[in-house]
């Protein structure tokens, strides 16, 4: 595992929106960077045809996570 400096400002936005997504700080961090990695790779793909592609992968679909 590395070690990874933020500014203080998005720290606070990670912190804040880990609350609200129930996930711990560093979670939410790897979230972001691993969206925003697959949206580099991807970028003719919305964020919500990533998170699909995700789900798929991991053998999911999206009416399997609406029913959590």
């Amino acid at each position: 595992m590395g070690i990874v400096k933020i500014g203080e400002d998005l720290h606070e936005e990670i912190r804040r929106t880990s609350a609200v997504m129930c996930r711990s700080i560093n979670a939410q961090a790897e979230f972001w960077m691993k969206i925003g990695m697959l949206a580099e790779a991807n970028p003719a793909m919305s964020f919500n045809e990533i998170i699909k592609m995700q789900l798929a992968a991991a053998d999911l679909s999206a009416a399997d996570t609406e029913a959590a």
